[in-house]
């Protein structure tokens, strides 16, 4: 078993059981307590994981991954200057895609009135927020429904994005790094991530300052796969020079 298919059985058994213990794993995959250590360290640097005394619990347990509703309320200011500034990628016809999270439904609040356009999206409260404007034809992404983030993920999810193209794929992430690309905790979400990524003629982000430099446990696209990295200005020049020596351009608002 490979290191990060044997980290990814150990954060599976994490969730499922609410904790591990060093002794448990390594009796059940066969490999030494050190190894496992190592394991938990890397799923912990990640923040997939909490160490505590003798094993770790998944960070669901500990709320570090908020809900929805309190995501929309963190760094609220700095959403609404992406979401402006992220005005200018939305097209006047064609095809969009909204990845779900706190700021993609910043943008589509923000969507004119006079745009005639088909708009694709996994998140309900996207499609729910878009479904009675009259120049729009909305259609939900079906699939599993994740309660932390009221999106669609899994495999039906991803299928039915297989034969779709749109003019502009609006993602999100919870991390952006130079060296992993762009991650997130779940395997069943990269899927879908990553076939959205597919799907966009043009790949623009969305990304408040806090997920830069950040890794998740699951990667679902390079940063040279992405047009343009939209953002705030409290991202550094340092920061936002990494990001574009890899290919797209970025905004900070």
């Amino acid at each position: 078993m490979y290191a990060e298919e044997r980290q990814l059985e150990i954060l599976t058994l994490a969730r499922s059981a609410g904790r591990v213990d060093v002794a448990g794993l390594a009796g059940s995959l066969q490999v030494t307590q050190e190894t496992v250590r190592r394991d938990l360290t890397v799923l912990e640097r990640r923040g997939l994981l909490k160490r505590v005394h003798g094993g770790a619990i998944p960070v669901e347990r500990l709320a570090y991954e908020p809900k929805l509703a309190t995501r929309r309320e963190q760094y609220a200011g700095e959403k609404l200057r992406i979401a402006k500034a992220a005005l200018a990628e939305i097209p006047a016809e064609g095809a969009v895609l909204f990845d779900s999270g706190s700021t993609p439904e910043a943008l589509a609040r923000l969507v004119p009135g006079d745009r005639e356009l088909t708009v694709l999206t996994n998140s309900l409260p996207i499609a729910m927020l878009l479904a009675d404007r009259p120049n729009l034809a909305v259609w939900s992404l079906g699939g599993l429904v994740r309660g932390r983030t009221y999106s669609s993920v899994d495999d039906w999810a991803r299928r039915q994005l297989d034969d779709i193209s749109v003019e502009v794929a609006f993602l999100g992430t919870n991390g952006l790094s130079a060296a992993r690309g762009l991650t997130t905790p779940l395997p069943t979400e990269a899927a879908v991530k990553a076939a959205m990524v597919r799907s966009g003629k043009r790949r623009v982000l969305l990304s408040d300052h806090t997920k830069f430099g950040r890794d998740s446990f699951c990667r679902f696209a390079g940063i040279e796969d992405l047009d343009v990295v939209v953002t705030g200005a409290e991202v550094d020049d340092d920061t936002a020079a990494e990001i574009e020596s890899c290919g797209p351009k970025v905004v900070r608002a």
